[in-house]
């Protein structure tokens, strides 16, 4: 019977994959061959330039779609053998811009910005984004999934060589860019590449689009392309191999352990191009000091809270290895499960990776390879085994957008150890997906079917899903279904919890008023309902969510919230994780609610903040919160916030009652395009944690840094004594040969 489910979901997908999308008519554009070299300067002079012809006609993405881009921007494309050029001039009122800061990989929200999007194999899911400003900022990423997501589908820790110039005028800016042909992938026998433009202007708070893209949809979806046809067939890239040494001094000093010591060390990356479209990445003695430290976090929930990987070898080309499962509660592949780990205490400590290879890209047009391997360490004192850990993952293009994915995980030690029992000392999972994606992006889904193999555990050890999104202009609706085996793990993986069964309705509705000061009105509710199959499918999770949001043009917003929640406690738990606290009892259930209320403030300003307060029942007790984000800049060379959050949890005795605070300053100062200096302090009360994490940055040639790194830990309940204390000095250079 489950299999039959499965086959009919699947047919679904494809029946709607094939009869729902609609076809769109593309603009294109002639992109001319030169001989000569262009001179990048925000100028675009050159007589070369007569060549080609302006492609202009944006449209709206906000505040609305049906009309023209009040401020228009037009643009030219040349190419020669290895660089491809090109010229944007953007109308303007005048020269007042918003440029936070320097950085490069700036956030383009809230700011004025230019964004290019190159599909070059033309599948609709993958694409090489370059942003720049009105200054000339440079911020370049890697897109998958077909950037249906602001959160998932954008990843700029991808970087490569290129150069941009650009010049402001009181009606214009212009933006003059030159990328080389060896910074893409792509498919040399094609004549042509999927292409969009689309911008951010700050002064009249609109959002435009060379190709028109409906508002509920997200800017930059790469269902919603033109094409640039080149005017001569394209060579074979000469990518360059680079190689990316580093030298690393640190000091260090443990006052709880009465240890210190310093040490350095040396080791480096290297990127080996294959062809066109495949890239060999090998890591050797790997070091990650210069990463800014985890943003701590308040966790009142029962489950482990999964952190974001800022580790650039983890980075790149991520989606191939992650993009499986649901985001929430099955998440086969975490990164940060390989070279981090607990000590005897629990506490999170590193794990030193010794080497490592990954190998990503295209095999054709239609089929992305990702394999990755990484070895690990072994520590003895923590009873932490040296592991190798390995990720193959094969994806096919089907139908216009969507694709059908599988992959193979496996974690293994590499020795025997006296404190690793044999049925822990390997771990596999394996599994197949389909993943729709219609080409107007209405519809959106995923079927999903993982099973893992470890020693002891042969029951219950598969996990079976099935996610379906309608988006229109005014409704949003999905449903999701999970069943996942009691016996079910995935080493590498996350998972808050194993043995359930979810079902998940979603549904939003917007309404986009004729006013010229509110973009829109959205009502939403949420439900996620949890059985657990082991005790004849007892509701444990009960949660009924409704929200009311009414989003401003100056992107300020308002929103009230109400969620009703049920939980049933299968163990004992103390939501305060206080040392000497009373756990509230296993076998019980509790209904309790609350309100929240948040307000954003217009981001564009210098000074603007983001505040929420929530009040209501909390198990057996009550509960009162305010989160508070203040920000203030002095642009483009300071930026400065603040988060202040408070929870104050009142429970019956001898249940514990607690005041948590979190409060992280964090000032950022770019003095120039290439030299910035971080300073951020974490007060973690819950954790009995105050942390410092300084870090200055000097970018003295391209993508080649000189980091230097101070940190500073304190026991917050013994009178701020230290607790850990070092110094870091890390130099690596970008060589291509």
């Amino acid at each position: 019977m489950l299999l039959q489910n499965q086959s009919l979901a699947l047919y679904l997908f494809i029946l709607l994959n094939g009869t729902l999308a609609l076809a769109q008519k593309e603009k294109e554009f002639l992109v001319p061959t030169i001989e000569s070299e262009l001179r990048i300067d925000g100028v675009g002079d050159e007589m070369e330039w007569n060549a080609s012809v302006w492609q202009s006609d944006f449209w709206m993405w906000r505040p609305a779609d049906s009309l023209q881009a009040t401020k228009q921007t037009r643009f030219k494309f040349l190419r020669n053998e290895k660089n491809l050029f090109i010229l944007v001039k953007s109308d303007a009122d005048g020269t007042d811009f918003t440029t936070p800061n320097l950085k490069r990989d700036f956030s383009t929200y809230p700011t004025d910005y230019l964004t290019l999007l190159f599909d070059t194999f033309s599948d609709a899911t993958n694409a090489f984004s370059f942003a720049t400003n009105p200054i000339g900022l440079k911020a370049d990423g890697l897109i998958s999934g077909g950037n249906q997501s602001y959160r998932s589908d954008r990843n700029y820790a991808w970087d490569t060589k290129w150069t941009v110039a650009t010049k402001i005028t009181e009606e214009r800016f212009t933006a003059e860019i030159k990328i080389p042909f060896s910074a893409f992938f792509y498919d040399n026998s094609q004549t042509s590449w999927r292409f969009n433009l689309y911008r951010g202007n700050t002064q009249i708070n609109e959002t435009s689009s060379w190709i028109r893209t409906p508002l509920n949809q997200t800017i930059g979806n790469l269902g919603f392309m033109g094409k640039m046809v080149f005017e001569t067939p394209l060579k074979k890239a000469r990518n360059p191999i680079s190689l990316i040494p580093y030298v690393s001094g640190a000091t260090q000093k443990d006052f709880v352990e009465g240890t210190s010591g310093s040490n350095t060390s040396v080791g480096g990356d290297a990127k080996i191009p294959i062809g066109n479209a495949l890239n060999l990445d090998l890591t050797y003695n790997p070091d990650f000091s210069q990463v800014e430290v985890d943003d701590q976090v308040v966790n009142l929930t029962r489950f482990a809270i999964s952190l974001p990987e800022k580790r650039q070898f983890f980075t790149q080309n991520d989606d191939l290895f992650k993009d499986f499962g649901a985001r929430r509660d099955v998440i086969p592949f975490f990164s940060r499960r390989i070279g981090v780990a607990e000590d005897l205490e629990g506490n999170t400590i590193e794990n030193k990776i010794i080497a490592g290879a990954r190998l990503s890209g295209k095999l054709n047009s239609n089929l992305r390879l990702g394999f990755l391997n990484i070895l690990t360490d072994a520590d003895i004192k923590n009873e932490i085994p040296s592991n190798l850990n390995t990720v193959f993952t094969l994806r096919q293009k089907v139908f216009d957008r969507s694709n059908v994915s599988f992959f193979f995980i496996d974690r293994r030690t590499m020795e025997e150890y006296d404190f690793i029992e044999d049925e822990a000392s390997k771990n596999s999972v394996t599994g197949i997906e389909y993943n729709l994606a219609t080409s107007d992006s209405k519809w959106a889904g995923r079927v999903f079917f993982h099973k893992s193999f470890t020693e002891g555990l042969n029951d219950d050890d598969q996990i079976v899903g099935m996610r379906l999104q309608r988006n229109t202009l005014r409704h949003r609706v999905s449903m999701e279904f999970i069943h996942g085996g009691e016996d079910f793990r995935s080493d590498l993986g996350f998972f808050r919890r194993t043995g359930f069964v979810k079902v998940s309705p979603q549904y939003t509705y917007s309404i986009y008023p004729k006013n010229p000061k509110v973009n829109s009105y959205s009502f939403s509710q949420r439900s996620f309902l949890f059985f657990d199959p082991a005790r004849n499918y007892l509701a444990t999770d009960r949660v009924f969510s409704n929200s009311i949001r009414k989003s401003f043009l100056n992107t300020s917003s308002l929103s009230l919230d109400y969620t009703n929640r049920y939980v049933y406690l299968t163990s004992s738990f103390d939501p305060t994780r206080s040392s000497d606290g009373v756990e509230l009892p296993e076998n019980t259930g509790y209904t309790y609610g609350d309100l929240e209320v948040n307000y954003r403030s217009d981001q564009r300003k210098s000074f603007n903040l983001d505040t929420k307060v929530t009040y209501g029942t909390f198990y057996n007790g009550t509960k009162f919160t305010v989160e508070n984000e203040i920000n203030w800049r002095k642009q483009p060379i300071v930026n400065a916030s603040m988060i202040v959050n408070f929870n104050a949890i009142e429970l019956p005795k001898p249940y514990a009652s607690r005041n948590l605070w979190l409060v992280s300053p964090k000032v950022d100062f770019t003095f120039t395009k290439t030299l910035t200096w971080t300073t951020f302090v974490q007060y973690n009360l819950q954790g009995e944690n105050l942390g410092v994490n300084s870090r200055m940055q000097w970018r003295f040639a391209p993508l080649s840094d000189l980091f230097i790194v101070y940190n500073d830990n304190y026991i917050s309940t013994d009178n701020f004594s230290p607790r850990y204390r070092s110094f870091n000095l890390k130099l690596t250079y970008w060589l291509n040969i």
